[in-house]
């Protein structure tokens, strides 16, 4: 039984107490954004108070355990099972105001407040009212003694946020109102533990509610009830060396990995449930050090899986580089555990290098046949488990890989995919990217190019004038058209290569692009500047030359494992049973998407019955002549589709603005999924600063400077609206503007993605999963919003999508301040939820 009481910073603190954080709560880590909304909160109160003294701000709950040893006389001490970092943040806010009011009013102040609040004057052996944890006692003894060492660290910066608060001329004033509105006018709700509670129920039980204590958070805690005599040295020893090398998501990644690798079937979200019933089985104290000590283990090797350039054996290094550049955690077991056989002596590095060699081009030719994403969750997840422990680390890995339906595509499938698939449009474009970088690579060159600034060129542009025209059509059997033949060819492997040059190159003619190309000195475009056209001839003898290539630096599967290659139908089916009403595609588009022509996709469906089939229209946007409903319908598809909301001219051609293209098509079946930011490690600081800088340097290179100027300009103003900018990590670095970051109660979103080389990307299909923009009509006002700018036309149908619009429209006159206005818009609907809230761990 609990007992739950409202009180105020003064009912806590008065008296002969003292709040003990347990050594296994995470240390302090409120940050300025956290200590900026209490200070306004402060703010506000303190005003309130001069008209209505009783008036109350709460901020949160505060769970305690009270020691056993209590008795009726003496210190009082519980343990704080939760709501230490407020608890922390208003007792630095107390230093604060105590030193403040001693340096500008006098000394007594000093006594009065220390006293009260923060001391147990006659208790030398329990002095202080509040103990945090062991990492944060020397800098919080710092802030209480008024010690020079007050500003070091977190809880220093905490200190130091509220000095110079404190210090500013219109609030020497308010000091008295404000020390009042701190002790008399927060409201927390204290709940009590009682004798025979069980306190670690209470902490867990918080995590259901909505507090945000993770699983390692509640793993952590579990660890430290099981040893009740041996937990500080176990702690110092073991645990706190781990917690300095690994974030808290990394622990609770760490903690999932380690399950995984005896039971592939275990999700990320049942991490505590299992590792708590594994340490159940442990009896004594001494098998739960053993246990710590483990993952002190494991822990060391997955920093090197985060941080691979720790690594010491430069062929391993190599691959954990690569690996983690790709972006998948999914990768992590079977890593961590040829790391773990290697500091267990059962395998060698060379032998781990090759595994890891294996594991990359699965990945790679998976990526390149368009089965990036089909079962590979599965698939790398049960290595661990359901290899051959008799093989040798690397053949093991290699046969299970090879075995079965995994996609591990053959040469054969190689060599067919990348002749006739659209790469472009495979997987997410940080993969797409690395594959150009490591292909570029592969030559070995003396004088390596700084590949990190590039970004992927289509030498044949995805928009062709009269010049490009002509040279396609000297390629043309009697049965294709212009339109068909590009389509087909312009995403292909054949036709891509690396740039820096994307903003000057654009949509100009082969020759413009040769001798600009040739500036570069990328190995990868040798065969384009040797060419003196660029037709369907010469796209597909590089594409046979590069499907070569890739053969022979990403090995294949055992000679066991048999061709894959089959034309894409059930994809086809997913695409167009995702296509919204009002809008079409083309036959060009369908066979682009899953490796075929035209001709078959028509033959397809007019035999089978397949969703919204008369949604397919020829390239210039009419219904084909050879159209036929399957199921023996008469319907004229024109009054069909303009029923739906696709609009035709005069001459039945359907609206441009309306068609879903290829990559629009791959959005919807899932081929290329949303390039999010990355979730998990979360990119360190010194990584966030260099891509900040990387986004505005290929923004220079790529756009004039009115297009730079005007992007880097909505960005300074969406920082100041409140947002928040976050950067990809692919070669062409993309700036997320976050309206709410991770760790908000409702999730991270953002409105829209920019891109160097000119796209300002709305990220409707991002949006539909996102409060409050899971609402469509949210959605639709955006859209609205955004079609008021100067040549913007985002179609309705588009709502599940990423459409988007030049970067130079920003240029236009008033353009980006009608731009910031529906940005604004957002950034208020995003965070509607939090009015009224208040301030959590």
């Amino acid at each position: 039984m609990v007992a739950a009481a409202e009180t105020t910073l003064q009912g806590l603190l008065e008296g002969a107490r003292q709040y003990q954080v347990p050594l296994y709560q995470r240390t302090y880590s409120w940050t300025e954004h956290h200590l900026e909304r209490l200070w306004e909160d402060l703010l506000r109160l303190a005003e309130d108070r001069v008209d209505n003294p009783k008036a109350t701000h709460f901020i949160g709950s505060l769970v305690l355990a009270p020691s056993p040893q209590n008795g009726p006389a003496g210190v009082q001490d519980f343990l704080v099972v939760d709501g230490q970092q407020r608890l922390t943040t208003l007792s630095i806010l107390l230093c604060a105001i105590r030193d403040h009011r001693v340096a500008t009013e006098g000394t007594e102040h000093q006594g009065r407040l220390n006293e009260q609040y923060l001391i147990n004057k006659y208790a030398p052996q329990r002095r202080l009212k509040l103990v945090p944890t062991q990492a944060d006692l020397d800098a919080y003894v710092a802030c209480v003694d008024s010690s020079a060492l007050a500003g070091e660290g977190t809880v220093g910066a905490a200190y130091r946020y509220f000095c110079a608060k404190l210090a500013q001329p219109e609030i020497a004033a308010e000091i008295q109102r404000l020390e009042e509105a701190v002790i008399f006018g927060l409201g927390l709700v204290s709940v009590t533990a009682q004798a025979g509670d069980n306190v670690y129920r209470i902490f867990e039980s918080l995590n259901n509610t909505g507090l945000k204590l993770t699983q390692a958070d509640l793993l952590r805690n579990y660890l430290f009830m099981r040893l009740p005599t041996q937990g500080k040295a176990v702690y110092d020893a073991h645990w706190l060396p781990l917690q300095e090398r690994l974030t808290s998501a990394e622990l609770e990644l760490l903690f999932w990995l380690d399950l995984v690798h005896r039971d592939a079937r275990v999700t990320q979200s049942d991490t505590y449930a299992r590792q708590q019933a594994q340490l159940d089985r442990l009896t004594t104290e001494e098998r739960v050090e053993a246990e710590v000590r483990r993952f002190g283990r494991l822990g060391e090797l997955l920093r090197l899986i985060l941080h691979p350039e720790e690594e010491q054996d430069p062929a391993v290094r190599f691959r954990l580089e690569r690996l983690y550049a790709w972006g998948t955690t999914t990768v992590y077991p079977v890593v961590l555990h040829l790391l773990d056989r290697r500091s267990q002596k059962t395998a060698t590095s060379a032998q781990v290098a090759t595994a890891l060699h294996y594991v990359e081009s699965f990945l790679v030719r998976r990526l390149l046949i368009g089965r990036a994403t089909a079962n590979i969750n599965r698939n790398l997840l049960s290595i661990v488990t359901e290899m051959d422990k008799d093989l040798p680390i690397d053949q093991a890995v290699h046969a299970y890989l090879s075995a079965g339906r995994k996609y591990y595509a053959t040469d054969n499938d190689v060599r067919n995919a990348v002749r006739t698939l659209p790469f472009y449009t495979n997987g997410r474009a940080s993969q797409r990217t690395l594959v150009m970088r490591w292909l570029e690579e592969s030559y070995g060159s003396k004088e390596p190019v700084a590949l990190g600034k590039l970004t992927i060129e289509h030498v044949l542009p995805q928009k062709i004038g009269p010049e490009w025209q002509r040279m396609l059509a000297a390629d043309l059997n009697p049965e294709e058209n212009v339109t068909e033949v590009h389509d087909a060819l312009v995403h292909t492997l054949g036709n891509l290569t690396l740039t820096g040059y994307n903003a000057e190159l654009g949509n100009s003619p082969f020759p413009v692009k040769r001798v600009q190309l040739a500036k570069s000195g990328l190995r990868l475009t040798q065969d384009i500047i040797d060419s003196e056209r660029w037709g369907r001839p010469q796209i597909q003898a590089r594409a046979e030359s590069l499907a070569e290539r890739i053969i022979a630096y990403w090995p294949g599967p055992t000679a066991q494992t048999t061709d894959q290659n089959q034309v894409r139908w059930d994809l086809m089916v997913k695409a167009l049973a995702a296509m919204p009403a009002g809008s079409w595609t083309t036959y060009g588009d369908l066979a682009a998407l899953i490796g075929t022509a035209p001709q078959p996709v028509g033959n397809r469906l007019r035999a089978h019955p397949v969703p919204h089939a008369h949604r397919v229209l020829q390239a210039e946007g009419t219904v084909s002549g050879g159209f036929r409903w399957p199921d023996g319908r008469t319907d004229d598809p024109v009054v069909v589709l303009t029923a739906e909301g696709v609009k035709f001219n005069e001459h039945g051609v359907a609206d441009p603005a309306q068609r879903i293209d290829l990559e629009e098509l791959a959005q919807l079946s899932g081929v290329a999924p949303e390039d999010l930011p990355q979730r998990l490690p979360r990119p360190r600081l010194a990584e966030a600063q260099s891509r900040a800088g990387r986004f505005a340097e290929q923004l220079g290179v790529l756009q004039d400077s009115r297009v730079a100027g005007a992007t880097l300009a909505l960005l300074d103003r969406w920082s100041e609206l409140g947002g928040s900018l976050l950067y990809g990590d692919a070669a062409e670095t993309s700036c997320f503007l976050m309206a709410r970051e991770r760790g908000h109660a409702d999730g991270d979103i953002w409105p829209a993605t920019i891109y160097p080389s000119g796209k300002f990307e709305v990220v409707f299909q991002h949006l539909s999963s996102r409060p409050p923009f899971d609402d469509m009509a949210l959605r639709e006002e955006l859209r609205q919003r955004f079609n008021q700018l100067p040549g913007v036309d985002i179609a309705a149908a588009k709502l599940t999508l990423r459409p988007g619009f030049p970067l130079k429209v920003l240029t236009e006159p008033g353009a980006t301040e009608v731009l910031l206005e529906h940005l604004q818009w957002f950034y208020e609907q995003a965070h509607l939820s939090d009015q009224g809230s208040t301030i959590t761990v």
